[in-house]
């Protein structure tokens, strides 16, 4: 297709000089945004795995001289009260080196809270296939245990993965706008490449070319300045993604999980060139047939 004979001369055509750059910086931000959503698809999902099906339990501390034990009372009895539970797998209480370890990644040092009294936490497996009324557990924990509260993870997940949703979908619209820009380009360039080579076009049609022979002609003519801009905003797009991810992983303190690109993100990316090369020939066939169509 690169190599095709062509009887119009299109490659000293100064108009579609441009054509290669722009598609270049669309296929830049597609991969951005297209990377974006896969590694916010990747990090719900992750976050979806590992909260669905737990609860967490707080027993604030009990001040005191005697407030250590009082503490680990009411620990003992949310623990109880939770087994009881119809629906709930486990329960498990984490002891105070557990919370220190917790709180490490956030506060690089954690010795300065090791004399402080923490809330302590229970840590709580939920059978996904209950009903569980998590209200009404709140509530009877509260009203058995005083300084208890549970804290349903699923709430402010179903809130991250409406908000994952939203971004992708305004991702996907991203994209369909920069395919029509991409695509509007083309068409400009096909006609005023039309408009220029009229001449020899006319020339043609008396010696019996055919339009879809006129219009094969520009297509490859716009699938090779399409493939060779998209292999430009490839090269440029890799290093991008990769300098982001380097910046991603040096953050220290267990801020951010992991966000790596999966290998389909990867292919996607990798495919947009050629995508962009078949939008960018089949836009330009349909130009040149609904433009010779209406010539007399």
């Amino acid at each position: 297709m690169l190599r095709r004979r062509s009887d119009l001369p299109l490659k000293g055509d100064a108009t579609s000089r441009f054509l290669p750059w722009l598609v270049a910086l669309m296929v830049y931000l597609s991969a951005v945004a297209v990377a974006g959503t896969f590694v916010l698809a990747g990090l719900v999902s992750r976050w979806d795995h590992d909260v669905a099906g737990t609860l967490t339990v707080q027993v604030a501390p009990v001040p005191g001289e005697a407030g250590e034990m009082l503490t680990e009372d009411r620990v003992r009895q949310a623990v109880e009260l939770l087994r009881r539970t119809p629906g709930v797998k486990a329960a498990r209480a984490l002891d105070k080196q557990q919370l220190i370890a917790l709180l490490e990644p956030w506060l690089g040092n954690a010795d300065v809270v090791r004399d402080l009294p923490l809330p302590r936490l229970v840590d709580v497996s939920v059978d996904p296939d209950s009903r569980l009324d998590v209200a009404e557990l709140a509530e009877r924990l509260s009203d058995t245990v005083p300084g208890a509260s549970l804290d349903d993870h699923r709430v402010w997940l179903s809130r991250l993965i409406n908000l994952s949703l939203t971004t992708q979908w305004v991702a996907i619209g991203i994209v369909v706008v920069i395919g029509g820009v991409t695509s509007a380009t083309v068409v400009y360039a096909t006609r005023t490449g039309m408009a220029v080579h009229k001449g020899v076009i006319e020339v043609l049609h008396l010696i019996g070319a055919h339009d879809d022979y006129i219009a094969r002609q520009f297509a490859d003519r716009a699938f090779s300045l399409g493939f060779s801009g998209g292999l430009l905003g490839l090269a440029l797009a890799v290093p991008t993604l990769g300098a982001i991810g380097m910046a991603a992983r040096r953050i220290e303190g267990g801020f951010l999980p992991s966000l790596s690109l999966p290998v389909t993100g990867w292919v996607v990316i990798g495919l947009l060139p050629l995508i962009a090369a078949v939008l960018a020939m089949y836009t330009a066939r349909l130009t040149v047939h609904g433009t010779l169509a209406r010539m007399p």
